[in-house]
């Protein structure tokens, strides 16, 4: 009975060391156990898409690119060569006047023939015969003197008929118009330079045209020409005027610069043709008006400086007919300015009188060499009194 009562008391203290032993020993850590991925199902692989044979124009077969080709040369195209015109021949010109003042109201040939052909020729018809003259530009002074010489003539052979009036008219006008005078151009090399030929004239009368017709009129004669652009101030005139000389094949030389000195471009023009040797120097002039002064003294100055190389031989004014008495004042100043030499008359055309071609050689004592009958290119003509006082007559 004892034994039970020790034995029951002595259990709980042997579990107790028992426990005590098993807590001294390390414990393994506890394996901790990863869940296992679940296995993937496998896809159902997709059912194959049926694939029809391409047609034969669906399939395309790839080209190879084709290899760049290498690029032509360029070619070298030509310039066509400029086809020069050939001026008409200065001989004959004035056979177109004639048939222009044939279809014009002449105060000459309309006029002045039918009062000198009347049977009685009064003093009343005498005075009709003046005026009519005054109206062709003539002049107080050489009208009058034209009608004294007819009175004379008709006194002493009586009364004429219409041709012989003619043929006596034709006479005097030729003796007015003065055939003795020297109206040749000065277009001959001198020194061994060339001849220089100044061009002036009032702004609208037509000079830079005036110098182009020129140029054809000595090219047509086979001289050689330089032209020289000195009208600095208008800005269309040294393109017109190389417009001109490209037509015919001679050079301008002009200045680049607008409002240049125009005695520059008139000395590198003169200048030029020494070094080429050409026959003519044509130098174009700025228009400007005969009642400055201070114009008129550079236009002096533009011939002094040409003239340190060659000698300016020929100073022609150009003169527009239909302006009639109001040319002669324009000629006084500007012969006194640079010493003209020859006039040229432009727009003779029919409309204007022709009496102004004996007015300024009366006053001036300077001969009209050149006519202008109109706008075409080769209308300059050389003038000839007895052609002109045909042109005149002409019905």
């Amino acid at each position: 009975m004892e034994l039970l009562i020790i034995f029951a008391f002595l259990a709980p203290v042997i579990v107790g060391v028992g426990s005590v032993v098993a807590l001294d020993r390390p414990m393994p850590e506890p394996k901790v156990l990863e869940p296992e991925a679940p296995t993937p199902e496998p896809e159902p692989e997709p059912a194959p898409v049926p694939v029809e044979a391409p047609t034969v124009e669906e399939e395309t077969v790839a080209e190879p690119e084709p290899e760049p080709e290498p690029e032509p040369e360029p070619e070298v195209v030509a310039e066509p060569e400029v086809a020069l015109e050939k001026p008409a021949p200065a001989a004959g010109r004035l056979a177109r006047l004639r048939a222009r003042l044939a279809k014009s109201n002449n105060v000459f040939s309309k006029g002045l023939l039918a009062l000198l052909a009347q049977d009685d020729i009064d003093e009343d018809v005498w005075d009709e015969i003046e005026e009519t003259l005054l109206m062709s530009d003539l002049g107080a002074d050489p009208a009058m003197e034209l009608v004294d010489r007819l009175k004379e003539r008709v006194t002493i052979e009586g009364a004429q008929e219409a041709d012989s009036v003619r043929e006596m008219l034709r006479e005097e006008l030729i003796a007015m118009v003065d055939p003795s005078m020297d109206r040749r151009l000065a277009a001959t090399r001198k020194n061994d330079k060339p001849a220089v030929m100044m061009v002036v004239g009032v702004n609208g009368v037509g000079k830079t045209t005036t110098v182009g017709k020129l140029a054809r009129v000595l090219v047509a004669e086979e001289r050689n020409v330089i032209l020289g652009a000195a009208d600095t101030f208008r800005a269309a005139a040294a393109e017109q005027l190389t417009t001109w000389g490209e037509r015919v094949g001679v050079e301008t030389v002009r200045s680049d610069q607008e409002g240049a000195d125009p005695a520059s471009v008139a000395f590198s023009a003169v200048e030029e043709g020494i070094k080429q040797e050409s026959d003519v120097v044509l130098v174009d002039t700025a228009g400007r008006l005969h009642s400055k002064a201070n114009l008129m003294e550079e236009l002096g100055k533009v011939k002094r400086v040409t003239e340190k190389q060659a000698e300016v031989g020929e100073v022609l004014l150009v003169i527009d007919a239909t302006t009639g008495q109001n040319g002669l004042a324009q000629a006084k100043v500007f012969t006194e300015a640079v010493n003209v030499t020859g006039i040229v008359l432009t727009k003779m055309d029919g409309t204007a009188k022709g009496g102004i071609v004996v007015a300024i050689q009366r006053q001036l004592g300077v001969p009209v060499k050149l006519i202008g009958l109109g706008e075409g290119a080769d209308d300059l003509a050389p003038f000839e009194a007895e052609a002109f006082v045909d042109a005149l007559l002409a019905s």
